[in-house]
This record gives structure tokens, C-alpha cells and sequence, in this order.
């Protein structure tokens, strides 16, 4: 069992390290959740990761900006 030093620092064990995809320079979270300590890898959002699916849709694109724009007048 890892124990803590002066400095308050422990060794991740090697097996939990692999699971989570810890390496040299990842960032990880600490949280207390009801009592116990919770490690997390920090995981960077990808700014275009949200935007996946948005307009899923079977429509085709003109369909969709024809729609969005409200149709065309004539």
C-alpha cells in the first residue's frame, strides 16, 4: 500500500496508472467524495468533440439550410 511522504506526495500504483492512461505529465483531479479520495484524469476537452452529432440528421445539407434559413421566397 503507497504510503504518503512529508511532502504529501504518493506513488499511483503502476495497474490503476495503465487503467486510467496516466503518464509523465497528465494532469489528475483529487475529489472527496462521501469520505473517500477519488483520482481522475483530468481529460482535455476537444472543441470539436461537442459539435459531434449536433445536426445528425438524415436530411440533406441544403434541406437543412433551406430550413434554417426559413425557405426561400419567391
Amino acid at each position: 500500500m503507497p504510503r504518503v511522504t512529508e511532502k504529501g506526495q504518493v506513488t499511483i500504483p503502476k495497474d490503476v496508472r495503465e487503467k486510467l492512461g496516466i503518464r509523465p505529465g497528465s494532469s489528475v483531479r483529487f475529489r472527496v467524495v462521501e469520505g473517500k479520495c477519488v483520482v481522475e484524469k483530468e481529460v482535455k476537452e476537444n472543441k470539436i468533440d461537442k459539435w459531434v452529432g449536433y445536426l445528425k440528421s438524415k436530411k440533406r445539407t441544403d434541406e437543412l439550410i433551406e430550413e434554417l434559413r426559413g425557405g426561400v421566397e419567391e
